[in-house]
């Protein structure tokens, strides 16, 4: 497989089926089911499930709360200072989450919070460069590639498996343990 061949294939998980593009290199792309922008799906690529095992088992393990982080090779296709945010997107911990305002000061330009916004909604790695952990400075949800049910989903199964609470506060069966 040379660099320009790109391989696809897709696999459900809670937030909706995901598109997953690799090239020789690396993962490129996780695409959402319902895109707030989609892309067209070229006829060229070649469609294998064989050569996206790797991510797809990766995210299984997340999706299973027995992930935390993701060891991965990556190969996302951006300018230079879009991957100087997806870089430091990749740097936040699991279950937390930061500003906007906060992932400009960490890379260095505190002034660029719309251009590090931009960057962030053109990450083409959701979940795994993990632009859901980006939110607005007075806590709000704000806008996400896979719509904002998905970014709820996800900073709230975080929260969750981080603090041992797979049924979730609110249904009632925390009391019961």
């Amino acid at each position: 497989m040379n660099a320009e061949t790109i391989r696809v294939d897709e696999m459900p998980s809670p937030v909706g089926r995901l598109l997953l593009l690799a090239d020789a290199q690396g993962l490129r792309e996780i695409r959402f089911e319902t895109e707030r922008h989609p892309r067209p799906v070229s006829p060229h690529w070649l469609r294998s499930s064989a050569a996206l095992a790797f991510a797809r088992e990766q995210l299984e393990e997340y999706f299973a709360g027995t992930r935390t982080g993701f060891d991965l090779p990556l190969h996302p296709q951006g300018t230079a200072f879009q991957l100087t945010v997806w870089e430091e997107l990749a740097r936040i911990p699991y279950a937390e989450t930061i500003s906007y305002g906060e992932l400009a000061r960490r890379i260095g330009q505190p002034q660029a919070m719309r251009a590090v916004g931009a960057a962030n909604g053109r990450n083409p790695l959701p979940i795994v460069v993990p632009c859901h952990r980006v939110i607005g400075a007075n806590g709000n949800l704000t806008g996400f590639g896979g719509g904002l049910p998905a970014k709820r989903f996800l900073l709230e199964w975080e929260r969750r498996m981080a603090h041992g609470d797979l049924f979730g506060a609110d249904d009632g069966r925390r009391a019961a343990r």
